[in-house]
């Protein structure tokens, strides 16, 4: 199949019951917007999800709402990603390896907005923060996270991205800087791994949806008018999960225009 067609495909998805069963997956900013909607989607078909985020009380809520909904035991992971480093990573993985032995997925969903400014008065602290959640943190936790990955007959590692990390626009600084490179970041894994593992990357852009995220970027917005997270999931599924067999280096949209 062409992009095109993977691209349709994604957005009619129909995930059956099962799909995730016996399947360890891990999101990143699993507290809240479209990374709760994630896991709990996931665990819905099947999958036992490790929660990793910032906010202990919140991912403490999603668990018990998996729970609740008969779901997989979940896992917790409060983590700090502005200022975790490559060892916590490290140990984190050492942790889910004698949990569970490998890893069959990771959604990479964190991010942190910045400021909406002209780069001439960009804050250099800002700058920083942003790319430490956005990129560094992505990378140094895929890394980490390989030896888990490899050791899954069918691995999937997905990127949120956003069309300002594809076409640049004024006034979205660092945080279109940082979807650019994790694009790029994206195509660069995919290639390596494309032939020498089961592994498989790409990058998804939720495009505009009913999150927090999206109301700081956009407070005149009737937030009414966008779609939630919870309508936006197939495509994740899709892509974290067996169906997307054979997908690997392509950038989706969740919501094409």
């Amino acid at each position: 199949m062409n992009s095109e067609q993977i691209q349709r495909q994604a957005l009619e998805y129909q995930c059956p019951e099962q799909a995730f069963k016996d399947r360890v997956i891990l999101v990143t900013g699993a507290g809240d917007g479209i990374g709760r909607a994630a896991a709990l989607a996931l665990a819905a078909h099947g999958a036992t999800v490790i929660l990793l985020g910032r906010t202990q009380a919140k991912l403490e809520a999603v668990y018990d709402q998996i729970k609740a909904a008969g779901g997989a035991e979940p896992a917790l992971a409060p983590v700090n990603m502005e200022v975790a480093r490559p060892i916590d990573y490290q140990e984190l993985a050492g942790l889910f390896d004698k949990e569970f032995g490998r890893l069959d997925g990771i959604l990479h969903n964190a991010s942190i907005l910045g400021d909406i400014t002209p780069l001439e008065r960009y804050g250099a602290d800002t700058w920083d923060s942003v790319m430490r959640v956005n990129v560094n943190s992505a990378f140094y936790l895929t890394q980490a996270m390989l030896p888990l990955l490899r050791a899954s007959a069918d691995a999937r590692v997905l990127f949120t991205t956003s069309s300002v990390g594809r076409t640049g626009r004024a006034y979205w600084g660092a945080y279109a800087a940082s979807k650019a490179a994790t694009e790029n970041l994206a195509q660069v894994l995919s290639e390596e791994l494309e032939n020498t593992s089961a592994i498989r990357v790409n990058t998804l852009n939720p495009g505009a949806t009913r999150t927090d995220m999206r109301a700081l970027a956009y407070p005149g917005e009737d937030p009414m008018t966008l779609k939630t997270p919870a309508e936006i999931v197939a495509p994740y599924l899709f892509l974290l999960g067996p169906d997307s067999q054979g997908v690997n280096g392509l950038s989706l949209d969740a919501q094409p225009k």
